[in-house]
């Protein structure tokens, strides 16, 4: 096939409308505009460069519509151009965003953006948001917002802060009541919560999560809370790297209670094997540690009640004479 016949072929297949016809379901909590993710069971494939593009968090595997045909279907570059022909016309369903798009581009960087927000304070709308809908403890924000890991986002969101090894802000997990993403034009390495020089580092998933476990633990001494964003970029990857390579580490996988948390368990065996440290696998009671937060939080509440109840005088019957 000539090159100017598979340009056509790339332009008029898009790579979500493959992943449908594979059995891949979008995950629009978890997607933005420039980047959809797709699940099928534990299987994940992010889908960027307006549909023309795409690439596995949980691996190397990257390319184009050609490219995921022979990925998906473990078949020849040749069978991948009959695969995509046969997905002419065929339109994907178009997500349903909860907030109207924003400016194609951000003319400042992602630190100057981050330095214009407002830190959140006691009972503003992301206080709230995470006092009464994720139940962190004021300890937790307190201490996230002393270590400039939080900002306050639009509509009552929180901006959670990942940074390189110098500190630099290069992006933030967003989330709110209806709204969960991560900043536009940034990129992911760490959420960190905890001393620099820890030597016990917990990995999650997301910055709730972490601050999630670090209320469990109760700001353990010596520890530090860990998010990827729920990916797994090379900056990511490089990150832990560095930090599980100094002496004395305990890598703790502290990933959700389900099958992509266990893929993201075995990435982190597969480092501390690879430089030589400690690893534990830390499963939370529920499938995460903020629904396990809450859960216990409710329990709390409910002893209280039957407590309160259990106080009251017992009501007398009237004296039959």
């Amino acid at each position: 096939m000539k090159k100017q016949k598979l340009e056509e072929l790339r332009d008029r297949v898009l790579c979500a409308a493959l992943l449908e016809q594979a059995g891949f379901a979008i995950d629009v909590k978890e997607s933005t505009r420039k980047a959809l993710k797709y699940r099928r069971g534990a299987e994940i494939v992010i889908v960027i460069h307006g549909g023309r593009g795409w690439f596995d968090p949980l691996s190397d595997a990257k390319g184009d519509i050609f490219g995921l045909a022979e990925y998906l279907d473990g078949i020849t570059f040749v069978e991948a151009l009959d695969r995509v022909a046969e997905l002419i016309g065929v339109i994907a369903r178009s997500p349903a965003w909860s907030r109207p798009a924003g400016k194609p581009a951000h003319s400042s960087s992602a630190s100057e953006r981050w330095t214009k927000r407002r830190r959140p304070w006691q009972g503003s709308m992301t206080w709230r948001y995470l006092r009464t809908e994720r139940c962190l403890p004021v300890t937790i924000i307190q201490e996230a917002i002393r270590s400039d890991g939080l900002r306050e986002g639009p509509y009552g969101s929180m901006w959670a802060a990942h940074v390189n090894d110098e500190g630099g802000v290069t992006g933030w997990e967003e989330r709110g009541p209806e709204w969960r993403a991560f900043s536009t034009g940034g990129s992911k390495v760490l959420f960190r919560l905890g001393s620099s020089d820890a030597l016990r580092l917990c990995v999650t998933e997301a910055a709730i999560d972490a601050m999630s476990l670090a209320a469990f633990e109760g700001l353990r001494e010596g520890s530090l809370y860990l998010s990827t964003g729920g990916g797994w970029s090379p900056a990511t990857d490089a990150a832990v790297r560095k930090l599980a390579a100094r002496p004395g580490v305990v890598l703790v996988a502290a990933t959700d209670a389900n099958s992509q948390g266990e893929i993201f368990a075995g990435r982190l065996r597969d480092i501390a094997d690879e430089v030589g440290c400690d690893w534990l696998r830390m499963t939370p009671p529920a499938e995460d540690w903020n629904d396990a937060l809450k859960a216990r939080e409710e329990e709390k509440k409910e002893r209280t009640v039957r407590a309160g109840r259990g106080g009251l005088p017992h009501a007398r019957r009237p004296h039959q004479g």
